[in-house]
């Protein structure tokens, strides 16, 4: 049932080559986050507790979000020289120029909305912006996968019709999921290092089996760019945080791993499936989110304190605790899409679907769609003191 995990076509260590990406993606990141909360404390640009959604003791610095996003600018240019001569060079680059214009629309929405406080349509239409970018750039999956094993033929004109709006709910859906679990320090960023390492270990795989001339290489080079910026601003954001990526930083996130799963599209729809699993955790806290304040007739814009991470606070569990717990939950969705992935695409499917009707079965169980107590504790947006 499960195929060879290494492929002949090219070696396995054939990704080593990017480790430029990696390493400079990493080291300027970190340098960027360092000068990034010496200026928003200069300019006061921080985050207020209000003791009721954001808790933490004292103001903390913003910004944190251009520092992942020098990392990735970085970590992406370096890949291009990399690719550079080679044929798959011409559309590699403009798949990751895409990626990089979308990444940073994203962020600068992300950036606006942490000074000012914008209204949460305003940002849906800076991520439709970010998503045109992938758009233009002809980063759209491939649907005609999904009715060629029907002996049915997709138009290339209707694939790409088709292809529009799914960019568009993957990149609104996954960036305000991220910005959704951006709730404890060092959540958002762990979180995200373990989905881009477990996409990073199916590109790898992808990449043996030579399934694709450019989306291999440019799958590879999104995954170790993020996860340097990632790692580069983490030990700024470990408790007690310096500073907070902002909605710039979990936006710039959202939209990169959204642009990763439409990559995953390219070829099988089975790599797309886990792909999606592997970013199971955001997806069960956006929908947990979603249900329990249609349930309280709560408006679905305003904050409040009953994330999953949240609950589990205040059912006893100190701060590290809770994060870490949510690092092992986002580490078995991972696990669960690389293991499936291995698998024929129709018991995959069947597998994940008891995987998520599991976990909303426990989510049910355990009241975490109750709002009631410091759970139910809400705030409507305002902007932010300065």
């Amino acid at each position: 049932m499960f195929d060879e995990i290494i492929g002949n076509e090219r070696p396995v260590w054939w990704i080593v080559k990017f480790w430029p990406v990696l390493v400079s993606s990493f080291a300027f990141a970190l340098l960027a986050t360092w000068l990034c909360k010496k200026i928003a404390i200069k300019l006061n640009i921080v985050d207020r507790p209000d003791n009721t959604v954001k808790t933490h003791k004292e103001p903390v610095a913003y910004l944190g979000g251009i520092g992942i996003l020098a990392g990735l600018l970085v970590g992406i240019l370096a890949g291009v020289y990399l690719l550079e001569g080679q044929d798959c060079y011409p559309k590699a680059l403009k798949w990751l120029l895409g990626i990089l214009a979308g990444g940073s629309i994203a962020c600068v929405v992300g950036v606006v909305d942490d000074v000012i406080d914008i209204k949460p349509r305003q940002k849906i239409i800076g991520q439709l912006v970010a998503a045109l970018a992938l758009i233009v750039a002809g980063v759209l999956p491939s649907l005609s996968s999904f009715v060629s094993p029907f002996n049915i033929v997709m138009p290339e004109n209707l694939e790409i019709i088709l292809g529009i709006p799914v960019v568009v709910i993957f990149v609104v859906g996954a960036t305000n999921s991220l910005n959704l679990l951006d709730g404890l320090d060092g959540l958002c960023a762990g979180v995200t290092a373990i989905i881009s390492l477990s996409m990073l270990v199916l590109a790898w795989h992808l990449g043996t089996w030579g399934f694709s001339n450019v989306g291999d290489p440019v799958r590879v080079i999104v995954c170790l760019a993020i996860l340097g910026g990632v790692f580069g601003f983490l030990p700024f954001n470990r408790h007690p945080a310096k500073i907070f990526m902002g909605d710039a930083g979990s936006m710039l996130l959202g939209f990169i791993v959204a642009a990763l799963m439409i990559l995953f599209a390219e070829t099988i729809p089975r790599w797309w499936m886990a792909s999606i699993v592997v970013f199971g955790l955001p997806i069960l806290d956006t929908a947990t989110a979603l249900v329990r304040r249609m349930l309280n007739n709560k408006p679905l814009f305003i904050s409040d304190r009953g994330h999953l991470y949240d609950q589990l606070m205040d059912r006893g569990y100190s701060l590290n605790k809770a994060v870490k717990t949510c690092y092992c939950l986002a580490a078995a969705y991972a696990l669960t899409g690389l293991v499936m992935s291995q698998i024929r695409t129709r018991y995959a499917l069947i597998v994940y679907i008891v995987v998520f009707a599991i976990s909303a079965f426990i989510v049910w169980k355990n009241g975490f769609l109750e709002m009631e107590g410091i759970r139910g504790a809400e705030k409507r947006p305002a902007k932010k003191n300065r």
